[in-house]
């Protein structure tokens, strides 16, 4: 206990040790390295900016207009049609739809062959066209995978099997005179009303233009 009168100095804090501390001072060798590190840093990262922004601007963030490439369905149908043994769907869409690959599908281990062809919308929606005249309920079970039915709707005069995939698909599916045909994708039903009656009139077509040929090579 302290006396009165008894004025002790009281301990010295950390801030007063702090500002008791000499200054450092870095030699002119330490400064030169400092700075140099400094500067390899900026330059090193001004040359990451320089690579990365023109990978960037040139690959845009990928959209239906980034696939679309306005294949020439029909044709690529008619140079298929040989291994298909008929002439596959080609239907007529509006002109400000689009495809981005048409392909026969073949020697797969189900032994299934199709045709195979994604088509972009209008309103940048996505909707595949599957067709095979040789479908089986497991290649089908397959193609449809987990999609659920949820009804039937009435397209081109057919009724059409309506299914919900779990990732937010759309899936239809129908027998167009002796075809398979599915279509899935994510579009409007709208949208899928339009495809599926261009893909029943173009198989009718289809089918019309070969029994005459048929008919015209049997006389």
């Amino acid at each position: 206990m302290s006396e009165p009168g008894d004025e002790r100095t009281p301990p010295a804090t950390q801030a007063d040790l702090d500002d008791d501390a000499p200054p450092i001072t870095l030699t002119p060798n330490q400064a030169k390295r400092a700075n140099a590190t400094a500067r390899g840093m900026l330059i090193a990262t001004g040359a990451t900016i320089a690579v990365v922004l023109p990978v960037y601007f040139l690959n845009p963030t990928y959209t239906a207009e980034t696939y679309r490439r306005d294949i020439d369905v029909e044709t690529v149908a008619r140079q298929a049609a040989g291994d298909a043994g008929y002439l596959p769907a080609a239907p007529a869409l509006p002109d400000d739809w689009s495809s981005n690959y048409a392909r026969w599908v073949t020697g797969r281990s189900d032994g299934v062959d199709f045709w195979e062809v994604g088509f972009l919308t209008a309103d940048t929606g996505f909707i595949q066209l599957t067709q095979t005249d040789d479908a089986n309920p497991t290649w089908v079970a397959q193609r449809i995978g987990d999609a659920q039915v949820s009804g039937t709707r009435t397209i081109g005069g057919l009724e059409w099997e309506l299914l919900d995939s779990p990732d937010g698909d759309t899936v239809l599916r129908s027998d167009v005179d002796g075809a398979t045909v599915i279509l899935n994708g994510e579009a409007s039903l709208t949208e899928f009303d339009t495809m599926g009656g261009a893909v029943v009139e173009d198989i009718r077509q289809n089918a019309v233009e070969e029994a005459e040929r048929l008919a015209s090579d049997g006389a």
